[in-house]
C-alpha cells in the first residue's frame, strides 16, 4: 500500500497465494512459492520482467526467527534459516541487478532489524543472519553505486506481525511479549522505508529510538550487555525448548 499509493507497480511474492491476491487487489503480479527455492526466485523475477519490463526496486523482507541458545541450536532449523534470512536475499539481488545495470538505475532494500545492529541474546543466531545481510548490502552499495544501483539496510525494531508465534524453534523471552503494544505497525514500517529510499538513504532504523540503543552499545558495551542478559535471563522455557525442538505457543 505505501508504495502503491506512490505509484509504484507491483510484483509481490510468498509463501500463501490467498493473502498475496488481497494485498496485490488483482492489479499486482503475483508468484505464490517458499523463497528458498531457486525455481521461486527465478520464476518472481521472469513474471516481473515479462508484466514490466525492467525492475527499480526490490525488497528483500522474507525472514524468520529462532529462538534457541546458539550452542544447542538444532543445526537444520539454522540451516533454514540461514537459506532464508541470507541465502534468499542473496539469491534475489543477484537475479535482479542484470536488468537493473542494463537500465543504468535501480535500488535493493534488504530488511536486516535492529538484532542487526545490536546482537541479542536470546536471538544469538538470528542476530548472525541479519549482521550478515547488513554487511552485504554495504557492500553492494559500494559495488553498484558506479552502475546506478542503490543499496539501502532497513533495520526495524519490533513490528507487529505473525513473525514471533512462527519462529523455527523456541519462544521469546516474557518481557518481549509484553512490549508487543510498543510495536510498529506494519505500515509504520513500510512508510518509513519508502521515505529512506526517497532520499536515497543508506541506513534505515525505525523506530529511531534504535539508533539510542546503537549509540548506548558503542559507549557503554558491558552495560547494554548486562540489561540484555537480565531480559535473556528472564527466558521461561518448556523442557523441549530446552532441548532446542520446541515450537511455539500463544
Amino acid at each position: 500500500h505505501a508504495f502503491r499509493g506512490r505509484g509504484a507497480q507491483l510484483s509481490l511474492t510468498a509463501r500463501t497465494i490467498d493473502k498475496l491476491e488481497r494485498a496485490g487487489a488483482g492489479q499486482a503480479v503475483i508468484t505464490a512459492g517458499d523463497l528458498k527455492d531457486p525455481a521461486v526466485r527465478q520464476a518472481c523475477v521472469e513474471a516481473t520482467l515479462a508484466r514490466y519490463g525492467r525492475i527499480d526496486v526490490l525488497i528483500n523482507n522474507a525472514g524468520v526467527g529462532l529462538y534457541v541458545p546458539s550452542w544447542r541450536a538444532p543445526e537444520q532449523d539454522v540451516r533454514d534459516m540461514l537459506e532464508l534470512n541470507f541465502y534468499a536475499v542473496l539469491g534475489m539481488t543477484q537475479l535482479v541487478v542484470p536488468p537493473m545495470k542494463r537500465q543504468g538505475a535501480g535500488a535493493i532494500v534488504n530488511i536486516s532489524s535492529i538484532a542487526g545492529l545490536v546482537t541479542l541474546p536470546w536471538f544469538t543466531l538470528y542476530s548472525a543472519s541479519k549482521f550478515a545481510v547488513r554487511s552485504m548490502t554495504d557492500g553492494l552499495r559500494m559495488e553498484l553505486r558506479k552502475e546506478g544501483i542503490h543499496s539501502m539496510t532497513v533495520c526495524p525494531g519490533y513490528v507487529q506481525t505473525g513473525f514471533q508465534r512462527n519462529v523455527l524453534a523456541g519462544k521469546p523471552p516474557d518481557k518481549l511479549w509484553r512490549m508487543r503494544r510498543f510495536a510498529l505497525t506494519a505500515g509504520q514500517c513500510a512508510e518509513a522505508i519508502a521515505r529512506g529510499l526517497e532520499r536515497d538513504a543508506r541506513t534505515v532504523v525505525t523506530p529511531r529510538l534504535g539508533w539510542a540503543l546503537l549509540a548506548a552499545r558503542a559507549l557503554f558495551p558491558r552495560l547494554i550487555d548486562a540489561r540484555l542478559e537480565a531480559i535473556y535471563r528472564g527466558l521461561d522455557l518448556d523442557e523441549n525448548a530446552q532441548n532446542g525442538t520446541a515450537r511455539p505457543t500463544d
